[in-house]
């Protein structure tokens, strides 16, 4: 998952293709770089899109987190308020890729390495979240097992120590990231500084580690642990689990179809980038670009499918709304939703 690695890279490619740094070369020499710019991507139209989804990123999982704090947890909110909080991360770094996009890297050194640092945390951290979550439907449905008093310690536990994995998988971005001037561009980049001879290595290397233990391996446990959870919900005839088990479903749905393109994508040029002619790095770069504006995308997708599909979150929000006298005309629906909630107190609040 590594955000904007590739794209350095990418810049990079054209001066380690070379025997070189001194090589001059004529047209059609097999050594000179390939084109991999793809036009309309560095665009004051990309700048809007991330503009826009910053925008409802910010405010959809801002009332996440307020819904979800303004009640009483279960294990499945606690994992999902961090979820949002991971979603809420991402988005605020938005802001400043959408200038680089259109402007190039005019931050500086230090926010290039922290804010690609808190982007990956942010991603890393929402798939391992993902993936406690699977685990934790699997216990509870499968295994039918009772949350014990000391069970919300454990989860806040989890939770910590999944940030922690989250920030050390993403320490590499962090320390090899910088700002730097691109003749070519004729602007500054914040791209991971590697030499000539240490990129390949580097490049292979840390992207395998990365995309295996911080996106393949917890998708391995979500489908596992998905499987045996949606077989046993078959078997059974408890409407509301299958609810609540809809909106999960949705959720982990809508990770795997914004980000798994762009893991792919970014793993098949990893591998094999080298072997490649240069229209089929265009290509690839082109296929880059739009997988990663949809991978982009997500963090403003989980408040938008609580909101469709999660008629207890609805509810929800209109008794908190009600509580602080923001919204006065939705008591009569928060009356009825405490009437309603007595007998699904142990699902999630967002289903």
């Amino acid at each position: 998952m590594l955000i904007h690695q590739a794209e350095g890279e990418e810049q990079m490619e054209k001066y380690e293709q070379l025997p070189n740094d001194t090589y001059s070369w004529d047209e059609g020499d097999s050594f000179a770089p390939c084109e991999l710019i793809v036009p309309g991507f560095n665009s004051l139209g990309l700048l809007i899109v991330y503009m826009i989804v910053f925008v409802i990123s910010l405010m959809g999982n801002s009332v996440v987190v307020y819904v979800v704090c303004s009640m009483r947890k279960t294990t499945t909110e606690v994992y999902l308020l961090h979820l949002a909080l991971a979603d809420l991360l991402f988005c605020l770094t938005l802001p400043f890729w959408a200038v680089d996009v259109h402007y190039g890297w005019i931050f500086g050194g230090f926010l290039c390495k922290l804010l690609s640092g808190f982007q990956e945390a942010s991603v890393y951290s929402g798939v391992f979240l993902l993936a406690c979550i699977s685990v934790d439907r699997y216990f509870a449905i499968v295994r039918a097992t009772r949350v014990s008093s000391s069970h919300h310690l454990q989860v806040r536990v989890i939770c910590g120590v999944v940030w922690l994995v989250a920030v050390g998988l993403s320490l590499p971005a962090m320390i090899k990231r910088e700002s730097m001037y691109d003749d070519d561009l004729g602007q500054y980049i914040c791209y991971d500084n590697v030499t000539a001879k240490s990129s390949d290595h580097w490049r292979v290397s840390v992207r395998i580690l990365q995309h295996s233990v911080g996106f393949f391996l917890p998708l391995l446990v979500m489908a596992v642990c998905y499987g045996w959870t949606v077989a046993t919900l078959f078997q059974t005839r408890n409407q509301q689990k299958h609810k609540a088990m809809c909106v999960i479903l949705a959720v982990v749905l809508a990770f795997i179809l914004c980000w798994l393109p762009y893991n792919v994508t970014i793993l098949i040029d990893t591998l094999m980038r080298r072997e490649w002619l240069c229209e089929t790095q265009y290509v690839v770069e082109m296929v880059l670009n739009v997988t990663k504006l949809v991978a982009f995308m997500h963090c403003a997708v989980n408040p938008v499918l609580y909101a469709f599909i999660g008629e207890k979150f609805r509810r929800q929000l209109a008794l908190a709304l009600s509580k602080c006298g923001l919204c006065q005309r939705f008591q009569a629906a928060s009356r009825r939703s405490s009437a309603g909630s007595v007998r699904s107190r142990n699902s999630s609040v967002l289903v």
